[in-house]
């Protein structure tokens, strides 16, 4: 019996660590997409699914969807390709403060944004007339450049300052000059990575929604903001969890193609050769003045709107934060404060779940690993606002009516936040040198003892990194959280700024600029945060 306790105690343990992660998933993303399922189809099969096809304009819905993202994607492409050859050139700090600055776009809250792009589009005019901007296409495709320029420089520019460099050398030595050079030698071998970073901005954009809803306006639907009008604007749920069975058939064949991408996609060696010569300044200017003009003219000009009162400056759009509008059912500061508890909520249910969870993608059987490496990573596929539409319906009625529970906001954040802290301990746990665990087993040290005493301190950075980015998606997240606030003095900092831009008034867009700020803030010292945490990692994530 006294042999068995052990034993017991080592099924338990594994049981928990198991059972955590896997319940997580089960309740708060299996059985809400399963509710969408039976919403969408329920007694009567593929028939709403073919009556939503038989609309023009519903067809013409999907077509726009699919078009934008395809637009969005080869216009970011062509814009930070430039871009991702500088950051693959650069060396120490320099490479680290670029990083980190072309990150805080990535993630900052759509509503900051589309807040940033109102007020440029003010400032120059480009609001109004026959140059407008808002409300058209070509706002979306320039916000979407501005969300997925670091996806592109990250990702190829990593890869691409681990190739070997020396075929280019021996380019130039044939006499191959540098456009040749690119074309012929570099460019083949870059085309993994391309197309793995094409496939990552073609998802983001797809699934796109603040962007869509307040810099497209009603004239420029997608799939995306369908499924909020059919729930929210017209309680028409069978309609919404028709359009989320559309949106989530094609999520899973982007998905499909992405791992199908990476699994072909070569890991650079880690051993190369340095290029000896430097980029010309003409070139590094250029990313320069083009970084500037995207994703700082924005940004600056958001600030600058966020002090202007009339024809002054001051800090009067600061303070009116501490009043509460007619529009508002809580003051900017107190939604404000909301978003910093969920948050804080959000990242330690997030760093629970995920932690267990890469233990388990690492150290667990076979079968186990696949199911938690990929369902764990599933949910940062799928649309925020098809998750919350999941779970407004999958907790709509008792004994699990928890609309009205402070829970749910916080839960559902994690649940976009868990593949974050995943993704960046697997790879730090895979290479952790497994003499250092045999040792320590061989001098007595428990499975549980090992981990904590070696597995633990060295993936410490790699789960601050993982906290950083669920805090800074858990600050700004607005498409889900769009379903889920049914008790006013629940609303979040996001959803009080989209209804402070969606209002008329000089004094309301003031505040909203100043609320854009302070949330802008708070993610760029998440994302600085997390850039020096990473140290010389080269993952994405």
């Amino acid at each position: 019996m006294g042999r068995d306790r052990p034993r017991l105690a080592k099924f338990g343990g594994r049981a928990i660590v198991g059972g955590i992660p896997a319940l997580f998933l089960a309740a708060f993303f299996a059985y809400p997409l399963a509710t969408i399922l039976w919403y969408g189809l329920g007694t009567q099969g593929l028939a709403p699914l073919a009556d939503l096809f038989g609309s023009p304009r519903n067809r013409g819905v999907v077509w726009f969807t699919i078009t934008q993202a395809l637009a969005s994607t080869m216009l970011t492409l062509l814009v930070a390709l430039p871009a991702a050859a500088l950051v693959s050139r650069l060396q120490g700090r320099w490479k680290y403060w670029l990083r980190g600055l072309v990150t805080i776009p990535f993630v900052l809250p759509t509503v900051v944004v589309a807040g940033a792009f109102e007020g440029l589009f003010v400032r120059f005019g480009l609001d109004q007339g026959s140059f407008r901007l808002r409300h058209t296409v070509w706002a979306i495709l320039i916000a979407h450049v501005f969300f997925n320029y670091a996806v592109v420089v990250r990702i190829v520019g990593s890869f691409w300052a681990g190739l070997d460099q020396q075929l280019e050398e021996q380019a130039r030595v044939l006499g191959a000059g540098p456009l040749q050079t690119f074309r012929t030698v570099t460019l083949p071998r870059l085309r993994p990575a391309i197309a793995s970073a094409a496939a990552i901005v073609f998802l983001f954009s797809f699934t796109s929604f603040g962007v869509i809803l307040l810099l497209g306006g009603h004239r420029n639907p997608t799939i995306e903001t369908e499924i909020f009008r059919q729930a929210i604007n017209r309680s028409d749920f069978p309609m919404a969890a028709g359009w989320a069975l559309v949106q989530v058939t094609f999520v899973v064949l982007i998905l499909a193609a992405t791992n199908v991408i990476e699994r072909r996609r070569p890991a650079p060696t880690g051993v190369f050769t340095r290029a000896t010569k430097a980029l010309p300044k003409t070139f590094v200017g250029f990313n320069v003045v083009l970084m500037a003009a995207l994703l700082g003219a924005p940004i600056v000009l958001l600030v600058e709107r966020s002090f202007a009162v009339g024809g002054t400056y001051g800090f009067d759009h600061y303070r009116g934060l501490t009043e509460r509008v007619a529009q508002l059912p809580v003051s900017p500061t107190t939604a404000l404060t909301n978003s910093l508890v969920y948050a804080v909520v959000a990242t330690a249910i997030a760093l629970v779940v995920g932690s267990l969870a890469a233990f388990l993608a690492v150290h667990g059987r076979t079968e186990l690993r696949r199911v938690f490496d990929l369902g764990l990573t599933l949910p940062l596929g799928t649309s925020a606002v098809t998750i919350g539409l999941g779970i407004l319906l999958a907790f709509a009625a008792p004994p699990l009516d928890l609309r009205t529970s402070w829970w749910i906001i916080p839960i559902a954040h994690a649940l976009i936040g868990v593949p974050f802290v995943l993704r960046t301990m697997v790879p730090v746990l895979r290479r952790i040198d497994p003499q250092l665990r045999e040792a320590a087993a061989v001098l007595g040290a428990s499975p549980s003892r090992v981990r904590r005493v070696i597995d633990l301190p060295i993936a410490s950075r790699a789960l601050l990194v993982g906290a950083g980015f669920a805090f800074a998606v858990s600050i700004g997240e607005f498409g889900a959280t769009s379903f889920l606030p049914r008790r006013p003095e629940n609303m979040t900092a996001p959803l009080a700024l989209f209804r402070l831009l969606s209002t008329p008034g000089e004094l309301l867009r003031g505040q909203a600029m100043a609320l854009a700020v302070l949330l802008m803030v708070i993610v760029a010292v998440a994302v600085v945060t997390i850039e020096a945490a990473r140290g010389k990692q080269e993952d994405f994530l």
